[in-house]
């Protein structure tokens, strides 16, 4: 009961600032001279509204999740521009609705291209760590990690064509995606033929990956492993493997899985740099205080958009980019893809190229 009470609280504050942002809407039109048909401008309003719910119905209504997709970014971009179009209508001497509502459309306009941009074109980030050394036989190794693919509708073949292109021009040693490679079900993973196209990155060491949340929520996990493995990618659940006699590296199951191990239970016995990848950056100290080398997470995004940025770095310790926590180097990606809107404001799609030497 608790649960339904809660719903239903979400979807009617939900629906009153859907609401809210139709009446601004319509404010603007009436004054344009554009405003018909009222029932069916709010019909058309709610129905898009919660597209995200309808297009989760049947495969047939799959186009309405895409809409889905770009809705979320014009609610919350809407509402702030609405708020601050009526603050400005309410306390300045400034009233016309019709240049400040055009105003409004303009920038929010503008918001879209720019955020489409930052996330469809991926920028390469550089670190350099030093680690000791232990017994590895290397002197340094070079990685490429990233995360938070969701390869899906939005998230396309052609963006992941051009990680593969980035990460190969960095010529690593090894490959690492930190969850969330797919969004949600990898169908569209295996109808676009993504696996051919995966196949082609280029490591000494080969690729590996963990999940992350979004392929539990999708609930095919056998099916995306083996889709994993066709596009050579080794997917580690729970497991702690050794790379020749060079690392270690420990692939987490996402905290999703209330099943999952402990990392004390993943911890090997050999001495060399060990290498973790935990989908959520949620614990931090855990990892520093049993030795680990180096640390990697993607979930958080940077928010994606602003101002979610504020929002993440109050969740997490480290909800973006480098840190070192006592002995243990620290990497937060924002992520190669999106989730939802194909948009970022205030982050931006990313891979990372971390230069490892060996003391």
């Amino acid at each position: 009961m608790p649960k339904v009470i809660g719903g239903l609280l979400l979807i009617s504050v939900y629906s009153a600032l859907t609401f809210y942002l139709g009446w601004g809407v319509k404010q603007w039109l009436v004054a344009m001279g554009w405003f018909r048909y009222p029932v069916l401008f709010w019909l058309l309003l709610y129905i898009v509204a919660f597209s995200i719910i309808i297009g989760r119905l049947h495969e047939s209504l799959r186009f309405f999740s895409v809409i889905s997709n770009y809705w979320m970014f014009i609610f919350e971009y809407g509402l702030l521009l609405c708020l601050v179009a009526q603050l400005i209508i309410w306390l300045t001497p400034f009233k016309n609705v019709q240049i400040i509502g055009s105003i409004a459309v303009a920038v929010l306009l503008v918001l879209g291209i720019i955020g489409s941009y930052l996330a469809y074109s991926p920028v390469v980030r550089h670190l350099e760590i030093a680690v000791a050394k232990k017994d590895s036989e290397l002197h340094s190794m070079r990685a490429v990690v990233a995360s938070d693919f969701h390869l899906g509708v939005l998230s396309h073949k052609r963006h992941l064509q051009r990680f593969v292109s980035l990460a190969n021009e960095a010529q690593p040693d090894i490959v690492l995606i930190a969850g969330d490679i797919v969004d949600d079900d990898p169908k569209w993973f295996v109808q676009e033929g993504m696996a051919d196209v995966m196949k082609q990155l280029r490591a000494t060491y080969g690729t590996y990956g963990i999940l992350g949340n979004h392929e539990y929520y999708g609930k095919k996990i056998p099916e995306f492993i083996r889709e994993m493995e066709n596009a050579n990618v080794k997917i580690l659940l729970d497991e702690t493997i050794r790379i020749e006699n060079a690392f270690i590296l420990t692939g987490q199951e996402d905290r999703t899985n209330k099943e999952r191990k402990p990392l004390e239970d993943l911890k090997s016995t050999d001495n060399l740099p060990w290498l973790v990848m935990n989908h959520t950056p949620d614990d931090l100290l855990t990892p520093s205080k049993m030795g680990v080398d180096l640390h990697m997470s993607g979930h958080t995004h940077k928010g994606q958009l602003w101002p979610n940025q504020f929002i993440t770095a109050r969740v997490f310790e480290l909800d973006y980019g480098y840190k070192l926590k006592e002995h243990m180097h620290t990497l937060v990606s924002s992520g190669y893809g999106f989730w939802g809107p194909p948009m970022r404001i205030g982050s931006r799609s990313e891979l990372w190229v971390v230069d490892i030497k060996f003391q």
